[in-house]
């Protein structure tokens, strides 16, 4: 079997289009670039059928090197038969090829192995072959100076019928079945722990019992996690007796003594072998899956808050707010580059909210202020009811923004030296008002687990999570494109073909020669060849260039091109760059070229169309509920305005403005089963609510969208 093949069965696409995409990706080409500016070759497959290819693709070599690594081992046992080796060489099912390998894998010394050693091995084949009646006389005949009486000759033969009913690949595969089927997960409180911190939360799985298939992803991470903390023992479980008559029907095929040692035999095997091993096995499954669906959640969300409205190039006014430490409030240029950074004291003990007024009114007039964001933390609303109470001389738009992750970033290496001479709350500060004008620009200097719209992102696979959060940023960063001259070392990593240490190099030429004036110019920095060049330039942005494609997301391939159209329209290029009326009278197929067909021609002249287009939404100022400052002022059946904070499998989480967010239960989203909470609502989504439950002692609020 190929590759191709292997990714056929399980994609729903051409052999052509898949081989033309493993071609580009053994090219170095980077999905970003493949999906935008290789349509024709591809067949127009977009970034996830790109990466699921890329997937399978990784897949397939690691089947193929676990086929050589284990056909050497059996090799090197000289245990290799020629049937063995096709049914070897035939399998692309990892489960089935360790069922294989199972026989002769090395282990620990086992109650067989010790058996075989005290010749009781032919003993074992003859009950095995279930011809024989009288067993006792039988192991009469395997008596030696380590066995002495029949029942310690029978019970080394069962020990060695236990584990080949193990190894048995028919056995094992259709107790997969069964345990998929049907197995239930249980999960019973560990007594001594019952009282230790942290046990309560924890709690609904003192007692607990589902069918394992039914169990949602959180409701399995979260008592695989009571159960990493100590709180519980979990177990997986199907019913014992129809387990062991499958296997009984399975390999009895007679009634004699022989039958009688075989079931034993059974018993054994499963209790001892078969059981744990199955189990542990589905356990892992439904983890891997349950993982999956936590990690996908996750990179929604990520994406989702990576893609938020920004505010743009404005002057901003950010604040961190805070009671006794203080207000840290920052003024930014335009560029987000910190002009201005003190600490005031509007509320309470020191209550200084008059001098406070006077300053942020000065403020705001010194610095051209246009904006004001405020963290939306400990005094959050204080803050902002207090801004609001300032007269300005102008109109001023305020804006409360998540703080998630901003502490994260103001301790790190990439704050530290982004600002050396100033401490970690001037640092958050200036994250608060950055991730206002560009919460793409500033989140990507955040690792994307702090950034808190994940659910259990510390309990699933940690190198899937990395891949698929780094995969997520990757395609964020390149849907939106970024301004090569202002872009952070951060941002610049995750262009198409850049990586980290090509974006210093961009960042250092950058100071050392002043801005960039053309894409060309990315060639003259160093160790940026001419394959990082195709993949990169086609993703950056400059504004006021010597040629405005450059400010577009036209590939520079693709420049002459437009000339050629152009000319042939009696026009100078940058005439036709937002020309509908003319670009209208450009006929595509004139244009074909060995490297851009059709789609790409499409789409350059949709691009020529609005050259540059940020596709992100604009901001929009949102207001909390005035009356609402704490749990204590909610009641039920209130209607609230509120922001989605977080998302996951089994609701939404809204910020209503105060400390704690409420949940909105997936069957709550709106009328009618919902299978997807994605399908309904979006992170920073602004939404209506209406309070249904409101548990002040264990702070939890309930809400629903079904007004």
């Amino acid at each position: 079997m190929t590759s191709v093949t292997f990714i056929q069965q399980q994609l729903n696409i051409s052999d052509k289009s898949i081989n033309a995409t493993l071609k580009l990706l053994s090219e170095d080409c980077t999905i970003p670039f493949i999906s935008r500016y290789r349509k024709d070759a591809t067949g127009n497959l977009d970034e996830i059928q790109i990466e699921q290819i890329s997937k399978l693709n990784k897949q397939f070599e690691e089947i193929i090197k676990r086929k050589e690594s284990i056909l050497k081992s059996i090799d090197e046992q000289n245990a290799l038969t020629t049937e063995l080796k096709h049914r070897i060489d035939e399998s692309f099912d990892l489960q089935e090829l360790e069922d294989l390998y199972l026989p002769f894998k090395k282990r620990r010394k086992t109650k067989a192995d010790t058996a075989k050693e005290k010749g009781l091995e032919p003993l074992a084949k003859i009950i095995m072959s279930q011809k024989v009646d009288d067993v006792q006389y039988l192991a009469s005949k395997y008596f030696n100076d380590e066995v002495t009486s029949e029942e310690e000759a029978l019970q080394g033969a069962r020990d060695i019928m236990a584990e080949w009913i193990n190894e048995n690949m028919y056995v094992r595969k259709n107790l997969r079945r069964l345990f998929q089927r049907k197995a239930v997960i249980t999960s019973k409180l560990v007594k001594a722990k019952k009282d230790e911190e942290g046990a309560q939360k924890f709690s609904q799985y003192f007692e607990w019992e589902e069918s394992l298939n039914r169990a949602p992803s959180h409701r399995l991470l979260a008592m695989l996690r009571a159960e990493a903390e100590g709180f519980v023992k979990t177990n997986i479980l199907i019913d014992k007796d129809e387990a062991v008559d499958f296997i009984e029907n399975a390999i009895i095929k007679t009634k004699n003594d022989s039958s009688q040692q075989i079931a034993l035999a059974i018993k054994d095997s499963y209790k001892r072998l078969l059981e744990p091993a199955i189990s542990n096995e589905t356990l892992q499954e439904a983890k891997e899956k349950a993982d999956k669906k936590a990690i996908e959640i996750f990179s929604e969300n990520l994406s989702q808050l990576l893609l938020a409205p920004p505010l743009g190039e404005k002057r901003i006014l950010a604040i961190d707010p805070g009671y006794k430490s203080g207000c840290k409030v920052v003024c930014l240029d335009e560029k987000g580059d910190l002009l201005h950074n003190e600490t005031l004291y509007p509320h309470a003990p020191q209550n200084e909210s008059g001098m406070a007024m006077k300053k942020i009114r000065s403020m705001v007039n010194a610095y051209n202020i246009q904006a004001i964001s405020i963290g939306n933390g400990t005094a959050s609303r204080e803050t902002e009811f207090f801004i609001k109470k300032i007269a300005f001389d102008k109109p001023l738009q305020v804006f409360v923004v998540s703080e998630a992750g901003a502490s994260v970033y103001s301790a790190s290496k990439i704050a530290r030296d982004e600002f050396p001479s100033y401490d970690v709350t001037v640092r958050g500060a200036v994250s608060i008002g950055r991730r206002l004008a560009d919460p793409l620009a500033e989140l990507v200097k955040i690792d994307a687990k702090s950034i808190g719209v994940g659910q259990y992102q510390h309990d699933v696979d940690q190198t899937q999570l990395k891949n698929e959060l780094d995969s997520t940023v990757m395609k964020c960063v390149n849907s939106v494109g970024i301004n090569l001259n202002t872009a952070s070392k951060s941002l610049l990593s995750y262009v198409s073909g850049i990586g980290e240490k090509m974006a210093e190099n961009i960042v250092n030429y950058r100071a050392e020669n002043g801005s960039f004036e053309d894409r060309k110019q990315l060639k003259k920095v160093p160790r940026l060849g001419e394959k990082a060049y195709q993949q990169a330039a086609a993703f950056v942005r400059i504004s006021n260039a010597k040629n405005p494609l450059d400010n577009s997301a036209v590939h520079p391939e693709a420049y002459g091109i437009i000339e050629k159209m152009a000319k042939d329209l009696g026009i100078k290029t940058d005439e036709l760059i937002a020309n509908k009326e003319k670009i209208a009278l450009v006929q595509p197929e004139k244009y074909i070229n060995e490297t851009i067909g059709i789609l790409g021609i499409k789409d350059i002249l949709k691009e020529l169309e609005k050259p540059g287009l940020d596709p992100r939404k604009a901001a929009k100022v949102f207001e909390f509920d005035p009356n609402v400052k704490s749990i204590k002022n909610l009641n039920i059946g209130m209607i609230l305005p509120g922001i989605i904070n977080n998302i996951t499998a089994f609701g939404c989480f809204v910020d209503l403005g105060i400390k704690e967010s409420g949940l909105v239960h997936i069957s709550q989203l709106k009328e009618g089963f919902v299978s997807d909470v994605n399908e309904v609502v979006k992170l920073h989504q602004h939404v209506q609510v209406r309070v249904t439950e409101v548990d002040e002692a264990r702070k939890r609020i309930q809400l629903s969208m079904i007004l």
